[in-house]
């Protein structure tokens, strides 16, 4: 064991009553009612309605659980559907297994759709939300360390991460200190709330920029730290799905950038 090295928890939930109460659910849960509050408070600063903001949200929220865990499973399909697996096990969301791509796609949709019926302005709110969502992201990562998942290459830097031996993926057995991911992301998401609210102050970023600029800033954190895990997944040409997925996202995220801020400058 390295003196400087990150113990991993030695455990990841607790029993109360007849119902086990898992670190990673309640690490996702404090991420969304932290980035909830100040996701109200920066849209209510804008004028926005705080009693509207708690309907489109509600709803996202939802979406967005629904989202990403449909995002894990289609793309790790062959945990839940391969030789000898049950089915079942996809409706689990408690053992962990959510993917950020399908929360964000789904509760930007569901929020989309909400303001649209109610006449809000959905740039407006989502620009509210950019910053509160890297915070939730954040906190949620938390989860990872807790359940011993999700973790890069071995490594034997002061601040590497102790994985106990039945955590540790095929192949890796040998090995004892691993690259905390859960730690690089968190730190990326954390820096990522002060940059967006700088930004966005800097140069008067607003109709949906700031939004973009999230996507796009957290697409390139991810694809560094995606590079960095181990954990199985499905690739293509030896790249993971979700480095494919960084980058694809990432442009389009860029272009929107782009285009909502030449729509800016016509309508004033």
């Amino acid at each position: 064991m390295m003196p400087l090295s990150i113990p991993s928890p030695s455990w990841s939930g607790f029993d109360l009553g007849p119902l086990r109460i898992h670190a990673y659910a309640l690490c996702i849960l404090t991420g969304i009612v932290l980035g909830w509050r100040f996701a109200r408070g920066r849209y209510q600063a804008r004028g926005g309605d705080p009693e509207a903001f708690e309907d489109v949200v509600g709803v996202a929220v939802l979406a967005g659980i629904i989202g990403a865990r449909l995002y894990h499973v289609v793309t790790d399909w062959q945990l839940y559907f391969g030789p000898g697996r049950r089915p079942v096990e996809a409706l689990y969301i408690w053992n962990g297994g959510l993917g950020i791509w399908g929360a964000v796609a789904a509760g930007a949709l569901a929020a989309w759709l909400v303001c649209r019926r109610k006449g809000l302005d959905f740039a407006t709110m989502a620009d509210a939300a950019a910053p509160a969502l890297l915070l939730a992201q954040a906190i949620g990562r938390l989860g990872n360390w807790f359940n011993q998942e999700l973790f890069g290459r071995p490594t034997t830097l002061p601040w590497a991460l102790e994985i106990d031996a039945a955590h540790r993926p095929s192949g890796f057995e040998q090995f004892a200190t691993f690259h905390p991911t859960f730690a690089y992301e968190m730190l990326w998401n954390l820096a990522g709330v002060a940059i967006l609210v700088w930004a966005e102050r800097r140069f008067r970023l607003g109709h949906g920029r700031v939004f973009a600029l999230y996507v796009a800033y957290y697409c390139t954190g991810r694809l560094w730290i995606e590079h960095l895990r181990i954990d199985p997944v499905n690739t293509a040409a030896g790249l993971r799905l979700n480095e494919y997925t960084s980058v694809i996202v990432f442009l389009c995220a860029v272009v929107a950038f782009v285009l909502l801020g030449r729509a800016s400058t016509r309508s004033r």
